[in-house]
């Protein structure tokens, strides 16, 4: 079956800038084939992740977050536990699992890293879109190869 649905997951902190991924994730795939969803924050990605890649409705999920350093160190931790989580849910599935989540070093809360971030995650919703495609037609080519040589679909 050809899925050409994807879902897109986001992280509800810093919001204004973790948004922007959608914006250039829909700059490849129509609206229209993606669906949204929130969540908190990054550390609540992996979960809907793996319940929306078990699914089967989705080709791929993308996920969306900006980690920042809050000066206790909290933020590693969440990082590679998101990562790990990310991994593990499209493993798990079968089902590509995306990450935009990002750990800037140096994050503040002004009007001019925040622009610089913005446009950052757009360009990054754009790549994890590149990357959807990407999969999603080789995992097409790959099952039509396993088709021709075998004359069964796998299931």
């Amino acid at each position: 079956m050809t899925h050409t649905r994807y879902a897109f997951i986001k992280a509800q902190w810093h919001a204004d800038i973790v948004d922007q991924a959608l914006t250039g994730f829909t700059q490849l795939i129509p609206a229209e084939q993606v669906d949204v969803f929130d969540v908190p924050g990054a550390f609540e990605m992996p979960l809907m992740a793996q319940e929306l890649a078990k699914t089967g409705k989705y080709a791929a999920v993308a996920c969306a977050a900006l980690v920042v350093d809050g000066g206790i160190y909290r933020h590693d931790f969440v990082a590679q536990a998101v990562v790990d989580g990310l991994m593990r849910a499209g493993m798990d599935s079968g089902v590509p699992v995306l990450s935009v989540s990002l750990t800037p070093h140096h994050f503040q809360e002004t009007d001019h890293h925040s622009a610089i971030y913005r446009a950052h995650f757009i360009d990054k919703g754009r790549e994890a879109a590149q990357a959807a495609l990407m999969i999603t037609k080789t995992r097409q080519q790959a099952l039509a190869a396993s088709v021709a040589e075998t004359g069964q679909v796998a299931a």
